[in-house]
């Protein structure tokens, strides 16, 4: 057999330059379509997830906030609502023990209120200190703990200082009371 090439069919006609015989199954099928997700789905970006700018980088090694500020809050509002307190009870039993019982009865009059209180006016300054010392740290502290907690320096201790701050002035004035009470008590036996 030689190399010779075959005439082509019936209703065909051959390339005059084509090494190939002509396709006898017809053109090609066109390629398939790309995957189509569900309706509803999730989409992928065209072209598929981008790398961020500036690719990666070293995580920052920066501290965490202080939270000095909290705590500072807290220290302060804790003197102001236990400390003072406690003191201001002490020097009230002390002017109750000290003053006559007269004196402590409620009086209508108003005639000589303060001379009432020259037995004790010792403990008298010192249970105006422990008030106004109170008065003073109970104030930084509820401004201190706003600070701390509008900056996030000690968010939790801010907030403690803020309920124990406001909760102070009522524990001082229930101690001196009461413990007023209790000294004039002492002070008549």
């Amino acid at each position: 057999m030689t190399d010779q090439p075959t005439p082509p069919a019936p209703g065909q006609t051959a390339p005059a330059s084509s090494p190939f015989p002509a396709n006898p199954f017809g053109p090609p099928p066109p390629p398939p379509a790309p995957y189509a997700p569900p309706t509803g789905a999730y989409g992928v970006p065209v072209g598929g997830y981008t790398a961020p700018a500036g690719g990666y980088t070293v995580p920052s090694t920066e501290r965490p906030a202080s939270r000095g500020a909290g705590a500072i809050a807290l220290i302060a509002a804790v003197l102001a609502a236990v400390v003072m307190p406690i003191l201001g009870a002490v020097f009230a039993f002390q002017i109750g023990a000290l003053l006559p019982v007269e004196y402590i009865d409620v009086d209508t009059t108003l005639e000589n209120d303060l001379a009432a209180l020259s037995p004790a006016r010792i403990q008298v300054l010192w249970a105006e200190i422990a008030f106004w010392a109170g008065t003073a740290l109970g104030v930084l502290a509820l401004v201190m703990g706003i600070i701390a907690v509008a900056r996030r320096r000690g968010r939790g201790l801010g907030i403690a200082a803020i309920v124990v701050a406001v909760i102070g002035p009522v524990l001082f004035f229930v101690a001196v009371f009461v413990m007023l009470g209790i000294g004039a008590a002492v002070g008549t036996l």
